[in-house]
């Protein structure tokens, strides 16, 4: 169990949540926003994330990841922090560009994938960000369905989401149309909902446009992380009282109600 006043938080997220500024990290490092968030409350953090990673795939693993059923009974937050990279654009459809991995031999996956990641940014730019990695109402009905498995499962879990972030990277032609409808969408579900959002851009935005992270312009650098970490724990203060930690207790021995 928790101790009193070091609340553990589950992260559900994408590479935004384990990437620095040189690329990924391992997920204990505490120069990432989870676990500088988690070290602002004198909690901890546990991470559930891979590369690209959309709402649909935070909904995959909190269904199909034994490790993340265990760790739903320990913690006393979840935050649901994806959605950035369903805003991408995907010229490919998601089934066709993430089973280029398995193309075979070898030299025909690397030139497939060359070819692909050449014609990306172009493609990007030529249908104006269409279609993205995932449409918005898929990101808000993915985000709804893992929020109504949680509180079904944990009824007095505080749960936080947040917005998507911005990029200028140049592999994607610097193009994020889809972003501001999915943003709508995902703070329509919050406001409809209860659920607390960060507004991730309002954060990083000028982190990220002035060139101050990763050289691939989506990730952050250690000064984004730190900020993102603390606005995170600044959203989740208000959720891990003591009296929040008496209703999440009751929820894990299933005294509920």
């Amino acid at each position: 169990m928790t101790k009193p006043g070091s609340p553990r938080i589950l992260v559900f997220g994408d590479s935004l949540s384990f990437h620095g500024p040189e690329g990924g990290c391992p997920a204990d490092d505490p120069r990432l926003w989870p676990n500088a968030a988690a070290r602002a409350l004198g909690g901890s953090a546990e991470l559930v994330a891979g590369a690209g990673w959309t709402a649909r795939d935070a909904w995959w693993s909190m269904i199909g990841d034994p490790r993340v059923w265990a760790e739903l009974h320990r913690t006393d937050v979840v935050v649901l922090a994806v959605g950035s990279m369903d805003t991408l654009p995907s010229p490919l459809p998601t089934y066709l560009r993430t089973g280029l991995r398995y193309l075979r031999p070898d030299p025909l996956r690397r030139i497939v994938r060359g070819a692909y990641l050449a014609a990306q940014p172009l493609l990007s730019v030529a249908l104006r960000g269409r279609p993205s990695a995932l449409p918005p109402r898929l990101t808000a009905r993915y985000l709804d369905t893992a929020l109504s498995a949680l509180r079904v499962l944990r009824p007095s879990l505080p749960v936080v989401a947040w917005l998507p972030s911005v990029h200028r990277a140049r592999s994607y032609g610097h193009v994020q149309t889809a972003r501001p409808r999915t943003a709508a969408a995902i703070a329509g579900w919050a406001e409809g909902k209860g659920v607390p959002v960060l507004d991730v851009p309002a954060v990083v935005a000028s982190h990220v446009f002035g060139g101050h992270g990763n050289p691939d312009g989506m990730h952050w650098g250690w000064e984004g992380h730190a900020a993102v970490g603390a606005a995170m724990a600044e959203l989740i203060r208000p959720l891990v009282t003591h009296e929040g930690a008496v209703a999440a207790d009751a929820d894990r021995f299933g005294h509920v109600g």
